[in-house]
C-alpha cells in the first residue's frame, strides 16, 4: 500500500485528499500552522492553540462523505460570529487534553478520518515576510494579502523559529510519494518548508515528489509561470521535484472574467520541454455563495497521483 504525505493547507489541500482518501492508500496530511486569519486567528489569539483551520479542512475532506455527512457538516459549520464549529470543537479538545497535536487526533477519531491529520510544526509562531523592496509583513493575512496588490516576496520566516514535529518528519522519511498541494504560495504552502528539521526529512526521504501546479495566480505571485512557482518551492525545500502536474483545462468566459477582476490570471505552462511535467484537464467549475470557482476535481487528481511511479 502507498504511503502518501501530501504537505499543503487551504481548499487545494481539501480537494486533493477528497479523491486520495477513495483509494487504497496510506494518507499523513501535514498541515501548516501560520493561519492567523479569521477564527483560526481569533483562537490562536485566545487560547494559545495552534490555528486549527487548515487541519479541519483537511479532516473534513478525509471523512466518509455519507457515513460523516452529519458530522462533516457540523464542523464546517460557520457561526454568526464567525466562528467555525469545527474550529471550537478542537479549541475544546486542546484544551481538554493539554495539546493542540492531540487535539487534532481526537477530532480525527470522531470524523473517523481515513488516514490522519498532523501539524508541520507544535510550536507557537508568526510568519513574517519580506518584501523586494524592502518592507517587513507580519503574519499571515498581511503576506497573503497584502495592501499593495503589487508586492513582492523576497522571503520568510517565522518569530520564533519552528520546529518540526516529529510524527511529521517520520513520515516524509518512510513515505513513498509526498505531495505538495495547491495553495497560496507565501501563506500556506512555504512556510511548511521553512520549519527547522523539514529540509532535512525531506533530503533523507526516498518518496517521489509530486507539485500539483497552481491555477490561478494572486497576490504575492501575480505574473508567476509553472516554472516561477517550480523555483520558489525547489528553493525552499532544498530538494527537486519528480513531477510537476499542470492542469490544461479552461474556465468558461465568465469565470475567467471573475478571476480577471480580482487581476488573477491563469498560471502560464512555461515549461514545455521539461520532462517532468504531467499535463492534463483536472478542472471543474464549483459553485459557491461568491462566485463560481475553478478548482481540480479530486477523483482526476487523485488517479493521476495514485498512478505515478
Amino acid at each position: 500500500m502507498q504511503k502518501i504525505v501530501t504537505i499543503g493547507g487551504g481548499t487545494g489541500h481539501f480537494q486533493v485528499l477528497r479523491g486520495l482518501k477513495n483509494y487504497e492508500c496510506e494518507i499523513t496530511s501535514i498541515v501548516n500552522v501560520s493561519d492567523d486569519g479569521g477564527s483560526s486567528g481569533k483562537l490562536q489569539d485566545e487560547y494559545g492553540i495552534l490555528p486549527p483551520g487548515d487541519a479541519r479542512q483537511c479532516m473534513v475532506a478525509l471523512a466518509d462523505e455519507n457515513e460523516a455527512k452529519l458530522l462533516r457538516d457540523l464542523f464546517s459549520f460557520r457561526l454568526k460570529d464567525g466562528h467555525n464549529l469545527g474550529n471550537l470543537i478542537i479549541t475544546a479538545l486542546a484544551s481538554i487534553s493539554g495539546s493542540s497535536a492531540q487535539a487534532i487526533k481526537d477530532a480525527g477519531k470522531l470524523l473517523r478520518i481515513k488516514g490522519r491529520v498532523i501539524p508541520v510544526s507544535t510550536d507557537d509562531v508568526v510568519l513574517h515576510g519580506e518584501t523586494e523592496d524592502g518592507r517587513f509583513l507580519r503574519g499571515q493575512t498581511e503576506i497573503s494579502y497584502p495592501k499593495d496588490k503589487n508586492t513582492k516576496i523576497k522571503n520568510i520566516f517565522h518569530v520564533p523559529e519552528a520546529y518540526i514535529y516529529r510524527e511529521a518528519g517520520d513520515a516524509i522519511r518512510n513515505a513513498d510519494k509526498i505531495v505538495i498541494c495547491p495553495g497560496e504560495l507565501y501563506g500556506s504552502i512555504l512556510p511548511n518548508f521553512i520549519v527547522k528539521g523539514m529540509r532535512e526529512a525531506l533530503q533523507e526521504s526516498k518518496a517521489t515528489m509530486i507539485y500539483i501546479c497552481n491555477l490561478f495566480t494572486k497576490e504575492g505571485s501575480y505574473g508567476f509561470k509553472a516554472s516561477d512557482f517550480v523555483r520558489e518551492i525547489e528553493k525552499y525545500a532544498g530538494v527537486n521535484i519528480d513531477y510537476i502536474i499542470i492542469n490544461t483545462g479552461k474556465p468558461s468566459p465568465d469565470v475567467l472574467q471573475k478571476y480577471l477582476g480580482e487581476n488573477s490570471t491563469l498560471v502560464e505552462d512555461d515549461l514545455e520541454s521539461d520532462e517532468r511535467v504531467v499535463r492534463g484537464n483536472y478542472v471543474a467549475e464549483y459553485p459557491s455563495m461568491e462566485k463560481t470557482l475553478l478548482r481540480h476535481v479530486p477523483e482526476k487528481i487523485a488517479r493521476e497521483i495514485i498512478s505515478l511511479n
